[in-house]
């Protein structure tokens, strides 16, 4: 019996990284997805893959910034699939770098939209559904950076993804009564195109790889599997918490 069999999944960021493991991973396990991104080839090349192995998925393009875009993904899951049971709100961008007192307040903002405003404008609109269906479960991505480690030169992303634990548990405590899960993912180092534009050297890499107590960077499909036990009834007496998955890099020392 697959994990998520006869479930209705939406995925943001589908097109690389950890969306695009998640999707696979999600697709073998019987779920039937609505994948999101801005890069239209990438989502209709994965939904081709997806078919070709006997998925159902539909792609999306649209910006997790726009409104219009959180409604449209769960309208294309109730009128393509009858319905919404799981979301992986997982978009989202490294943002505005550098020392802090050079941020500009625009960039600020973008930061924010992109990670944390997009994260409540997907809940928004995928909890009514899910409250239609009498459960559900949502997984937002965010990270140890800001939660469990300072970084330097980080501060917009930092406080966009700590931002999102928060969002995690008040929707985990409001929503709790009427069957719906809310939890967070947070990552370590990854090997993603986000990930390598962070560590864009060999010896930058290293460092990160030095900084984790496994010393290596996580896969995106050993990410996807955290995130499909979160979103699974094998997680069905959690909520509201902020699993980390980072490799030991929150209490590293070594």
């Amino acid at each position: 019996m697959h994990l998520l069999s006869n479930k209705v999944a939406i995925i943001t960021g589908a097109s690389s990284g950890i969306g695009y493991a998640t999707a696979k991973l999600f697709a073998q396990e019987g779920a039937r997805l609505v994948l999101v991104a801005r890069r239209r080839a990438e989502l209709d090349a994965l939904v081709a893959e997806l078919a070709a192995a006997d998925a159902e998925a539909v792609a999306l393009v649209g910006d997790v910034r726009d409104e219009v875009c959180a409604k449209a993904a769960v309208d294309t899951a109730v009128e393509r699939f009858g319905g919404l049971d799981i979301a992986f709100n997982n978009a989202g961008t490294l943002g505005a770098m550098g020392a802090t007192p050079g941020i500009a307040l625009d960039a600020w903002r973008d930061t924010l939209d992109a990670n944390l405003t997009s994260a409540f404008l997907g809940a928004k609109y995928q909890l009514p559904a899910m409250l239609a269906r009498g459960r559900g479960a949502i997984v937002f991505t965010s990270t140890f950076v800001g939660y469990t480690v300072g970084m330097p030169n980080m501060a917009a992303y930092a406080a966009s993804k700590a931002g999102i634990v928060g969002l995690t548990q008040s929707l985990a405590a409001e929503f709790g009564a009427a069957g719906i899960r809310v939890n967070a993912i947070l990552p370590g180092g990854t090997d993603t195109p986000m990930g390598r534009a962070v560590a864009d050297s060999a010896e930058a890499r290293a460092f990160v790889e030095s900084l984790h107590a496994l010393k290596r960077l996580a896969t995106p499909e050993e990410i996807a599997r955290s995130v499909l036990y979160l979103a699974s009834d094998a997680a069905s007496f959690t909520t509201g918490t902020a699993l980390l998955v980072d490799g030991g890099v929150s209490i590293s020392r070594t």
